[in-house]
C-alpha cells in the first residue's frame, strides 16, 4: 500500500487519533491486517505501519546470533518501542500516552503519508521543515535520484 496527503488531525483526551476515512478504505484486512504498530521515528514523529507490513519488515532483517551493531542497535530501539494498536469502530487507534510524550507531541498533529508508512508529527515544526525542503527541491530530488540510480546498479551486479 502506497501513503500519501498530508492531513491535520487531533489526538484526544484519551489518546486516540483518526485514521484518515480514504486511507481505511483502502486497507484490507486480509493483507494489511486488522492492526497498527506505532514506534518513534526521526526527529520528533510517530510511525505507523499496517500490521502485515512491519511484520514483514521484520522478517526481512537477516537474522544472526552476531548481528551488526548498528542493526542491533536500531532494532533495540525500533521493537522495544513499538506498540500494536487496534483499529476501534470509528477508525481510531490510541495511541500509547509514552510514545506521544517521547515525540512532544500536543493534540493538534499532521499526519503524513510517506510511501509505506504514515507519519504524525507537530504541525508547526512540519510546516517549518516543509518549508526548508521546499526551498531545496530541486536538490532534495537530484540527491535521491542519484540514490536510486546508484541503488539500481548495485542491485544489477
Amino acid at each position: 500500500m502506497l501513503f500519501t496527503g498530508e492531513y491535520e488531525h487531533t489526538i484526544d483526551s484519551k489518546s486516540r487519533m483518526a485514521i484518515p476515512a480514504d486511507v481505511r478504505a483502502r486497507l484490507e484486512a486480509a493483507s494489511h491486517g486488522p492492526s497498527f504498530y506505532v514506534a518513534p521515528g526521526t526527529a520528533g514523529t510517530l510511525w505507523i505501519w499496517p500490521e502485515r507490513l512491519f511484520e514483514q519488515m521484520a522478517s526481512s532483517t537477516e537474522a544472526s546470533l552476531l548481528p551488526d551493531e548498528d542493526l542491533l542497535e536500531f532494532e533495540e530501539l525500533l521493537y522495544s518501542q513499538a506498540a500494536r494498536v487496534e483499529l476501534d469502530k470509528s477508525g481510531r487507534i490510541r495511541i500509547p500516552e509514552r510514545l506521544l510524550q517521547q515525540a512532544s507531541l500536543g493534540s493538534s498533529v499532521v499526519l503524513l503519508g510517506v510511501r509505506d508508512h504514515l507519519e504524525i508529527r507537530d504541525p508547526e515544526r512540519w510546516a517549518r521543515q516543509r518549508n526548508e525542503k521546499l526551498a531545496k527541491q530541486s536538490e532534495i530530488m537530484m540527491r535521491a535520484r542519484r540514490a536510486s540510480h546508484h541503488n539500481k546498479r548495485r542491485e544489477d551486479r
